[in-house]
């Protein structure tokens, strides 16, 4: 079985969690899972960050740097919508 702990947080902060599992049909210990579990970890952004990057440059063709996808804020959503008007185009479907 799974060692419990306790986390404190104010009252208002533990019925308001508590009204929100009630909504869901959850216990509040499982609503705090869930929510954890949505939370990613700095190393999980970091790998999710690199494996996409990769999935870039093998599938795609994509040549830009770990510099340039860093030093350009909208580098990743240009690529994503480059990628979706490529798509588009294969399929005949240009806009």
């Amino acid at each position: 079985m799974a060692e419990h702990t306790t986390i404190q947080v104010t009252k208002e902060v533990r019925d308001h969690l508590a009204q929100v599992a009630k909504d869901r049909g959850v216990t509040l210990g499982q609503l705090v899972e869930q929510l954890a579990a949505e939370q990613p970890t700095a190393e999980q952004i970091a790998e999710r960050v690199a494996a996409t990057r990769k999935v870039l440059r093998e599938r795609m063709g994509c040549t830009l740097t770990d510099e340039e996808f860093d030093n350009g804020p909208d580098v990743l959503a240009n690529v994503y919508a480059m990628a979706a008007e490529k798509a588009r185009a294969l399929r005949g479907h240009v806009a």
